[in-house]
């Protein structure tokens, strides 16, 4: 190999192995994190809801930023989720962890159910159909008291402090739990991208007409993320019940508490990108926790127009999300 090629070589490895220890020392603070906050404390229940939000709103960008379906009803697999696990343990006593594997199953399966019917649609008429969805399992939830207790909610029982009730003393543990849940939904993003199915998916969503001109069964791509993504949403909704304890339909399916804030946390940070939805997590939730610490006590909906205009403020400075921000700062390094 000349001086050259070795050169390139050495040039073309170097951003890899900078990028891979990025993550390492990532994952490492991330870990580190919770033994230098109070054990109980509210600055490591926000982070926890960081996690949380962050590996929603990937779930979100693994249907939305590879294939471009615009969802606003992913809600509607939330609350399902926290409601499947919920019930499964106040009728039978089944614990959570069993939950899980069976909200993923009815996300995916209300994931088919819908996409059947709206995978042929585009832009915003599909955007209204999953809207229309995620207020369709609102309003069931509301009506349906003798399964889901109605407007008035429903309790997760307490019990001893296990790992089988998924029940702890310590929000540490929920940390955890909340991190593990975050590296699987990036793992599962990234494995997508890097498939030939996100190659099918990149196509589908910048060219989608030539993509079907050439033979790129658009359908199917679409149908295949579209599960993937309801089904992973859905666990979600499983630690969101186990960690608040109390939720009520208007809550698990609510369009600006759950979809509005998948979509709103994956854009600002870049949608499509693996690091956005984090990027984007770490800029909404503590803003919008700081704003009601601040603010919800001085005046009624001071604290929303506080956490609104920030958001209006970033999207008009960096309108492609902060991640494009942070790209064109090294660019410029």
């Amino acid at each position: 190999m000349t001086t050259a090629q070795s050169a390139l070589a050495r040039s073309s490895a170097s951003p890899r192995s900078w990028r891979g220890a990025g993550l390492v020392a990532v994952l490492a603070a991330a870990v580190a994190l919770p033994w230098l906050l109070a054990e109980q404390g509210y600055p490591l229940r926000v982070a926890c809801l960081i996690l949380l939000f962050a590996s929603l709103a990937q779930a979100w960008n693994i249907a939305a930023g590879l294939s471009g379906l615009t969802s606003l009803g992913h809600a509607g697999f939330f609350g399902a989720g926290a409601y499947v696990s919920t019930i499964l343990l106040i009728r039978f006593g089944i614990t959570p962890w069993i939950g899980l594997l069976a909200a993923a199953l009815v996300g995916a399966l209300l994931a088919a159910l819908l996409s059947l019917p709206t995978l042929r649609l585009r832009g915003h008429y599909f955007a209204l159909a999953t809207l229309a969805f995620g207020e369709s399992m609102r309003v069931i939830a509301n009506s349906w008291s003798d399964l889901t207790g109605g407007p008035v909610g429903i309790s997760v029982p307490f019990s001893e402090p296990s790992f089988i009730a998924m029940q702890f003393q310590s929000l540490r543990a929920y940390y955890f739990i909340f991190l593990a849940a975050l590296v699987i939904t990036c793992l599962v993003f990234a494995r997508i991208r890097r498939s030939a199915l996100g190659l099918r998916l990149r196509a589908l969503k910048n060219h989608p007409d030539a993509a079907a001109s050439l033979g790129v069964d658009t359908v199917r791509a679409k149908f295949t993320v579209a599960v993937i993504s309801g089904a992973l949403t859905a666990t979600l909704g499983v630690l969101y019940a186990q960690f608040m304890f109390f939720f009520d339909p208007d809550t698990v399916f609510g369009l600006a508490g759950i979809s509005v804030r998948a979509a709103l946390i994956a854009i600002i940070g870049g949608i499509g990108t693996l690091a956005g939805p984090i990027i984007g997590a770490l800029l909404i939730i503590p803003v919008e926790e700081l704003s009601n610490l601040l603010f919800s006590s001085k005046a009624a909906g001071l604290s929303q127009l506080v956490f609104g205009t920030v958001l209006i403020l970033v999207v008009l400075l960096q309108p492609r999300g902060l991640l494009a921000l942070l790209g064109r700062t090294e660019r410029r390094r």
